[in-house]
């Protein structure tokens, strides 16, 4: 076990705190920059559709990618049910995220 051969930890370190710094940066350098356009149309309109818009792309390419795992589309369209159920019920993101994605886990892997 260990690095392969010519690897030091110097190299891996080397490469490793520059990645690091720059994915720190490139996540903290927006939020400034929202400060300077509170009160923005553009920011209030992406605020409120901007998350619909991802969570309906991520349903959309779990559905098609579905379709060739086992367990197939049904698992996915009830998961995605169950967690719609969730979310109107509680009205908590995370829990329904967490507990649509334990239920669809299950199901995917319940099928032999």
């Amino acid at each position: 076990m260990g690095l392969p051969e010519g690897i030091s930890l110097i190299d891996v370190t080397s490469v490793l705190l520059p990645v690091a710094a720059v994915t720190l940066l490139l996540r903290a350098l927006p939020f400034p920059f929202l400060r300077l356009l509170k009160g923005s149309p553009l920011i209030e309109f992406l605020g409120v559709y901007m998350p619909v818009g991802v969570m309906v792309v991520l349903v959309v390419y779990t559905l098609a990618g579905a379709a060739a795992e086992p367990g197939g589309v049904g698992a996915a369209l009830l998961a995605a049910a169950f967690t719609l159920g969730v979310h109107a019920w509680r009205r908590s993101p995370a829990l329904s995220i967490l507990t649509g994605t334990a239920l669809y886990m299950g199901l995917v892997n319940a099928v032999l």
